[in-house]
C-alpha cells in the first residue's frame, strides 16, 4: 500500500529567501549608475566665428605625405567644422582636390 504525503498548511509552506533578488536588483542598478558615469559627454558645439551664414573651417590648411609610391594606399584624416551661425548645406556632392607636387 502506497503511503500518502500529508499536504502541507500555508503556515508550513516553504518561503523563498528574497536576499537572491535584493542583490541582483543593487547589482543592476550599480551597471546602471556605472554606465551613466563613464558615457562619453556630448561634443563640444564650436564657437561661432561668422553671423549671418554657414562657414566651413579646417583642422590642417595643409597635409604633406613626402614621396608616395604608385599604388600605394594613403589614409589622411582631418576635422572640417561649421563655425557660422547658420546651417552648412551642400548643393553639390563635396569633394577632395589633390594638388600634386606642391
Amino acid at each position: 500500500m502506497k503511503k500518502d504525503k500529508p499536504k502541507m498548511s500555508h503556515r508550513h509552506q516553504k518561503r523563498t529567501n528574497p536576499w537572491p533578488f535584493i542583490l541582483l536588483a543593487v547589482g543592476g542598478l550599480l551597471v546602471i549608475g556605472a554606465l551613466i558615469a563613464f558615457k562619453k559627454p556630448a561634443p563640444s558645439l564650436a564657437a561661432i566665428n561668422v553671423k549671418g551664414s554657414p562657414s566651413l573651417t579646417v583642422d590642417q590648411e595643409k597635409i604633406d605625405l613626402g614621396d608616395i609610391k604608385l599604388g600605394k594606399t594613403v589614409k589622411v584624416t582631418f576635422k572640417l567644422t561649421n563655425v557660422g551661425d547658420q546651417p552648412l548645406r551642400f548643393s553639390k556632392a563635396p569633394y577632395i582636390e589633390v594638388a600634386e607636387g606642391c
